[in-house]
Protein backbone atom coordinates (compact mmCIF):
# COMPACT_ATOMS: atom_id res chain seq x y z
CA UNK A 1 0.00 0.00 0.00
CA UNK A 2 2.82 2.02 0.62
CA UNK A 3 4.47 1.55 -2.68
CA UNK A 4 0.93 2.90 -4.31
CA UNK A 5 0.79 6.27 -2.54
CA UNK A 6 4.32 6.39 -3.36
CA UNK A 7 3.76 5.96 -7.20
CA UNK A 8 0.91 8.41 -7.13
CA UNK A 9 2.91 11.27 -4.89
CA UNK A 10 5.64 10.72 -8.19
CA UNK A 11 3.19 11.39 -10.50
CA UNK A 12 1.72 13.72 -9.38
CA UNK A 13 5.32 15.57 -8.92
CA UNK A 14 5.71 14.92 -12.63
CA UNK A 15 2.75 16.47 -13.73
CA UNK A 16 3.22 19.59 -11.64
CA UNK A 17 6.66 19.92 -12.82
CA UNK A 18 5.37 19.51 -16.33
CA UNK A 19 2.08 22.07 -15.78
CA UNK A 20 4.92 24.87 -14.49
CA UNK A 21 7.28 24.41 -17.17
CA UNK A 22 4.39 24.56 -19.84
CA UNK A 23 2.73 27.88 -18.31
CA UNK A 24 5.83 29.33 -17.48
CA UNK A 25 7.17 28.94 -21.06
CA UNK A 26 3.46 29.81 -22.42
CA UNK A 27 3.58 33.12 -20.34
CA UNK A 28 7.56 34.30 -21.67
CA UNK A 29 6.35 32.97 -25.43
CA UNK A 30 3.28 35.05 -25.21
CA UNK A 31 4.94 37.68 -22.91
CA UNK A 32 8.17 38.03 -25.20
CA UNK A 33 5.78 38.35 -28.45
CA UNK A 34 3.41 40.69 -27.49
CA UNK A 35 4.64 43.24 -24.71
CA UNK A 36 8.09 44.11 -26.59
CA UNK A 37 5.97 45.30 -29.89
CA UNK A 38 2.79 46.69 -28.29
CA UNK A 39 4.08 48.43 -24.90
CA UNK A 40 8.02 48.79 -26.18
CA UNK A 41 8.48 46.78 -23.03
CA UNK A 42 11.42 44.46 -22.58
CA UNK A 43 11.74 40.28 -22.96
CA UNK A 44 11.45 37.96 -20.17
CA UNK A 45 13.19 34.59 -19.16
CA UNK A 46 11.86 31.40 -18.19
CA UNK A 47 11.72 32.13 -14.43
CA UNK A 48 10.25 35.17 -14.87
CA UNK A 49 7.52 33.38 -17.11
CA UNK A 50 7.24 31.26 -13.96
CA UNK A 51 7.14 34.10 -11.82
CA UNK A 52 3.68 35.75 -13.38
CA UNK A 53 1.85 32.79 -13.57
CA UNK A 54 2.58 32.51 -9.76
CA UNK A 55 1.74 36.16 -9.09
CA UNK A 56 -0.96 36.33 -11.10
CA UNK A 57 -2.12 32.77 -9.39
CA UNK A 58 -2.26 34.89 -5.84
CA UNK A 59 -3.51 38.04 -7.06
CA UNK A 60 -6.17 36.36 -9.18
CA UNK A 61 -6.93 32.42 -8.75
CA UNK A 62 -5.51 31.74 -5.49
CA UNK A 63 -4.24 28.08 -5.17
CA UNK A 64 -7.35 26.59 -4.09
CA UNK A 65 -8.11 22.69 -5.43
CA UNK A 66 -10.63 21.32 -7.15
CA UNK A 67 -12.75 23.14 -9.05
CA UNK A 68 -16.23 21.82 -7.59
CA UNK A 69 -15.60 23.95 -4.34
CA UNK A 70 -16.43 27.10 -5.37
CA UNK A 71 -20.24 26.34 -5.15
CA UNK A 72 -20.41 24.44 -2.28
CA UNK A 73 -22.14 27.25 -0.13
CA UNK A 74 -25.19 26.97 -2.71
CA UNK A 75 -25.49 23.25 -2.27
CA UNK A 76 -25.35 23.27 1.30
CA UNK A 77 -28.12 26.39 1.07
CA UNK A 78 -30.18 23.98 -1.17
CA UNK A 79 -29.82 21.65 1.43
CA UNK A 80 -30.87 23.80 4.30
CA UNK A 81 -34.00 25.14 1.52
CA UNK A 82 -35.19 21.53 1.46
CA UNK A 83 -35.15 20.78 5.02
CA UNK A 84 -37.50 24.25 5.72
CA UNK A 85 -40.78 24.21 6.43
CA UNK A 86 -43.31 26.95 4.06
CA UNK A 87 -43.49 28.92 6.97
CA UNK A 88 -39.72 28.90 7.51
CA UNK A 89 -38.75 29.64 3.89
CA UNK A 90 -41.54 32.77 4.16
CA UNK A 91 -39.59 34.46 7.46
CA UNK A 92 -36.13 33.55 5.64
CA UNK A 93 -37.62 35.78 2.58
CA UNK A 94 -38.48 38.34 4.73
CA UNK A 95 -35.29 38.60 6.60
CA UNK A 96 -33.97 38.94 3.33
CA UNK A 97 -36.24 41.81 2.17
CA UNK A 98 -35.17 43.28 5.70
CA UNK A 99 -31.76 43.19 4.87
CA UNK A 100 -31.49 43.90 1.24
CA UNK A 101 -33.64 47.16 1.85
CA UNK A 102 -37.07 45.62 -0.56
CA UNK A 103 -39.93 46.81 1.32
CA UNK A 104 -43.48 46.29 0.41
CA UNK A 105 -45.96 43.41 0.11
CA UNK A 106 -44.54 39.62 0.10
CA UNK A 107 -46.39 38.39 -3.49
CA UNK A 108 -44.01 37.50 -5.67
CA UNK A 109 -45.91 39.32 -8.49
CA UNK A 110 -46.02 42.87 -6.71
CA UNK A 111 -41.90 42.46 -6.43
CA UNK A 112 -41.54 41.81 -10.33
Amino acid sequence: MRRHWAKRGLKFVVIAVVAVAAFGLAVMGLWNWLVPDLFAGRSIGFWQGVGLVVLSRLLFGGFRGGHGRHGHWRDRMGERWERMTPEEREKFREGLRGRCGRGGSSSPAATA
